[in-house]
């Protein structure tokens, strides 16, 4: 296959550039309404413009492209919207799970928690670094629907394009109370730990995006059939080796501390995998320390020896390439033009073979 890293590049320039716009627009806003709002605007700065792998915009674009799509910045910005759904659910996502930082960076209610520290502020800085990372996300979520109506394109096209949008932005929200729900409920089911999977992460982070860029592009229903039997599956690999990440991710990669997410106590399917095939003792050390906040390094290598030694780690390897099978097979029958399609089987690769 031919790579295409300038291709990749240049659109995430574009985006990044769209992103860097709207938001010095929204900082001038808030500038004239109090100077206290300075902060706001540097962490979401920061935050939105600080990282990221812009899976979800490139996705939607060369689902626009595979469709018949012209290559137009109006549609990029449009795109663009899709990397604020994400900042407001990461936000959200690093204070539920009471995560300390994101990219290497402190999180959001960390940050403004510092902040408070640093002014001498009165109450509780916690209480104060939570609230702003609920507003702030809250925010996101807004701007993400300004910027799509901003973005220059028709109203006709943009009215085509919001049923998916929406159903979207419904359907993350969705799946982080069903993550939420399942650490509460102690679910260790295989079905719950794929329905989290599938709506916490899969369908915004690969289907969805695909489906919104062929709504811009008025596709045909086949085409959009097509997308969600190729965008599915993959978007459940992508979300099973974030999952792997999670335990095994080294942090200078990934910008979490390691066994970030045993502390929280995830059921995912790495997780379910080993307490269905450990040997009774470990599989009791599991549901003992799992969700300990206090887990440290040995706690988090002997949860990896039992997730290693069970079989979990290789199941889950397997069950990644077997999906992420489904989803090329899947692209192979779809009617996508040949440049589309070849983009995106790159970005595929790139969903499930990271290190981030």
């Amino acid at each position: 296959m031919t790579i295409h890293p300038v291709d990749r590049a240049a659109l995430r320039s574009r985006v990044e550039k769209a992103l860097a716009v709207f938001l010095a627009d929204r900082r001038a806003h808030m500038a004239g309404i109090d100077a206290g709002l300075a902060p706001l605007a540097d962490a979401v700065e920061a935050f939105v413009l600080g990282g990221g792998k812009r899976l979800r915009p490139a996705f939607a674009y060369w689902g626009y492209r595979g469709a018949g799509g012209d290559d137009r910045d109006d549609v990029v910005s449009a795109l663009a919207a899709l990397e604020l759904v994400q900042a407001s659910a990461l936000m959200h996502d690093d204070l539920m799970d009471a995560s300390d930082t994101r990219r290497g960076e402190p999180a959001v209610h960390r940050r403004f928690a510092m902040l408070h520290d640093r002014e001498r502020w009165q109450g509780g800085a916690a209480g104060f670094g939570a609230a702003a990372a609920i507003l702030l996300g809250d925010l996101c979520l807004v701007w993400s629907d300004e910027l799509l109506h901003e973005s220059g394109l028709d109203p006709v096209t943009v009215a085509r394009a919001r049923p998916v949008f929406d159903l979207m932005r419904t359907e993350v929200m969705i799946g982080q109370y069903l993550d939420v729900l399942t650490q509460a409920s102690a679910d260790t089911s295989v079905e719950r730990a794929s329905q989290v999977a599938r709506f916490k992460s899969a369908k915004y982070t690969v289907e969805h995006p695909l489906l919104l860029g062929a709504a811009l592009a008025d596709a045909p229903a086949a085409l959009s059939e097509a997308y969600s039997a190729f965008g599915l599956p993959l978007g459940e690999a992508f979300q099973l080796r974030d999952d792997v990440l999670g335990v095994f991710g080294d942090p200078v990669a990934t910008g979490k501390p390691a066994g970030d997410d045993l502390r929280e106590g995830k059921r995912t399917y790495l997780i379910v995998m080993a307490l269905a095939h450990a040997a009774p003792a470990d599989r009791d050390t599991v549901a003992a320390t799992l969700g300990s906040p206090d887990l440290d390094e040995a706690g988090v290598a002997q949860l990896r020896r039992i997730i290693t030694e069970s079989g979990a780690l290789a199941r889950t390897e397997a069950y990644i390439a077997e999906l992420t099978s489904a989803a090329l097979a899947a692209l192979e029958a779809a009617p996508v033009e040949p440049e589309a399609a070849e983009m995106l089987r790159e970005l595929a690769d790139a969903a499930v073979h990271r290190a981030t």
